[in-house]
């Protein structure tokens, strides 16, 4: 089936409508950031840099690291943004730009996003590095595509909803595991935990300046929510919709962060970019490995 030019927005140079990459500028490994700025930073690390896009929040090189081919991707702040960032990536992968019919076989990416977080429970140090073994999100993007429930853990929806007391007013949470590769990678290389996606950085994560909350009690909530023996561990805000669009569509995804601030004490680390920088370096390194 044809994709109407309206549904996929291909421009004129052949390169996706708002990331402006062309299909074979995308390499199989992938990390993203949603600082532009850090898209230069980690160039740093590479060698054999083929290009330099910018359009917007959207910046973008290409380089090797040990060997290994990289495209480096930022993606702004929010869900909605990496709505239009996977879904791009995607189609870069496996949409035949010509034809704009899906191709005869699956082209599976390997997605790292690297961020930042505030830890939620009162053992997760400023400085640490959280994966997201499960993504929890209270954006409400998955539940716009259909058979959500396909990819989701509905156990682990109900016992925060029972144990949170949901309001009827905010989306219906859901659960995602990150990609089985990547886990594998990263296991016992980082904190493990369930990681939220919020759709904003005040209210939607339990911060209060001069509105009240509609849940006052949320942070205390997930912080001592539990389900089969799995906390919740950090406030992000676009993992759920990476974990959630990557497994409808077969990548290999998953998100890593620093911890930058510590809800539970109260405490903060605004010059964390050196602690950013290693990050980086360390997560290339398992990636290379």
């Amino acid at each position: 089936m044809r994709i109407p030019e309206s549904e996929l927005i291909i421009n004129s140079d052949g390169s996706a409508f708002h990331i402006h990459l062309r299909p074979e500028e995308l390499a199989d490994d992938v990390i993203l950031v949603g600082d532009p700025g850090r898209v230069d930073m980690i160039a740093e690390f590479l060698t054999d840099i083929e290009y330099r896009h910018a359009s917007r929040e959207f910046v973008s090189v290409a380089g090797k690291y040990n060997g290994k081919r990289f495209t480096v991707l930022s993606h702004g702040i929010g869900t909605d943004n990496i709505d239009i960032v996977m879904t791009e990536l995607d189609a870069l992968a496996n949409i035949d730009f010509e034809t704009r019919e899906v191709k005869e076989h699956h082209r599976s990416l390997n997605i790292l996003r690297i961020g930042t977080s505030g830890a939620i429970q009162p053992d997760i140090p400023l400085g640490s590095y959280v994966f997201s073994e499960i993504s929890l999100g209270c954006d409400g993007l998955l539940n716009w595509y259909g058979n959500r429930d396909a990819v989701a853990l509905k156990d682990y929806e109900d016992e925060l909803m029972r144990h949170m007391n949901w309001s009827k007013y905010l989306p219906v949470p859901y659960f995602v595991p990150a990609g089985k590769g990547m886990t594998e990678k990263f296991r016992g290389r980082a904190i493990f935990g369930i990681t939220i996606s919020a759709s904003g950085f005040y209210g939607p994560q339990g911060r209060v300046i001069r509105i009240p909350l509609a849940m006052p009690d949320m942070v205390d909530g997930f912080e001592s929510y539990s389900c089969k023996g799995r906390k919740i561990t950090n406030f992000e805000m676009e993992g759920s919709a990476l974990a959630g669009l990557a497994a409808h569509l077969g990548h290999n995804a998953a998100t890593i962060c620093c911890i930058i601030a510590q809800r539970h004490a109260g405490d903060s680390n605004t010059e964390y970019k050196g602690g950013i920088r290693e990050l980086v370096e360390y997560c290339l390194n398992i990636l290379t490995e």
